[in-house]
C-alpha cells in the first residue's frame, strides 16, 4: 500500500504562493498559459503579499505572452473592451497602481493614443489580433517584453 506524503509547513506555504492556472481546449495541441513556466518574478513573492492590482497585472502578462506565441509576423495583440462600445486598443504598454488599478496603454485602429484605467474588480480583457501597425516593422510583442520585465524584477 502506498504511503501518504505529508507536506512540511514550508512546502505548504510555498504551494500557496505559487499561481495555479488551469485551462482546457477542444484541441489538445492548443498551447495554454497553464503549461508554461511561471516567470521568476511572479513566483518569488507569495500571492498573499501581492496587491490585487499586481496579481492581476502578472497574470494578464502570462496570458498576453501565451496569446502572442500563436501570432504570425503580420499581427499584433490588441484588446477588445467588453461590456461597451469603446472599441479596440492595440496594447503597447501595461502597468498597475497599488492596490487596485490596472492600466493599458496603446492606440486604437485609427492610430489615436488610448489608455484604459480599470479597477481590478471590473477587469474584463478580451485579447484579439490586429494587423501590425507598420508594414515594414517587425510586430510589436508587448507580452514578451512584459514577461521579460517580470523575470528581471
Amino acid at each position: 500500500m502506498g504511503e501518504k506524503m505529508i507536506d512540511t509547513s514550508a512546502e505548504a506555504y510555498e504551494a500557496d504562493a505559487m499561481p495555479r492556472p488551469h485551462e482546457v481546449h477542444s484541441d489538445p495541441e492548443t498551447p495554454n498559459a497553464a503549461q508554461k513556466p511561471v516567470p521568476k518574478g511572479v513566483a518569488k513573492t507569495p500571492v498573499a503579499q501581492k496587491s490585487p492590482a499586481r496579481w492581476a497585472y502578472e497574470r494578464i502578462i502570462m496570458y498576453l505572452k501565451n496569446f502572442e506565441e500563436s501570432l504570425d509576423n503580420e499581427h499584433e495583440v490588441a484588446m477588445g473592451f467588453t461590456g461597451g462600445d469603446a472599441g479596440v486598443l492595440r496594447i503597447e504598454g501595461m502597468g498597475y497602481f497599488d492596490p487596485d488599478i490596472v492600466t493599458f496603454y496603446g492606440s486604437d485602429p485609427t492610430g489615436a493614443k488610448t489608455q484604459l484605467v480599470q479597477h481590478v474588480t471590473q477587469l474584463n480583457v478580451m485579447l484579439r489580433t490586429l494587423p501590425k501597425a507598420v508594414e515594414t516593422a517587425a510586430p510589436n510583442r508587448i507580452g514578451f517584453r512584459l514577461a521579460q520585465d517580470l523575470e528581471e524584477t
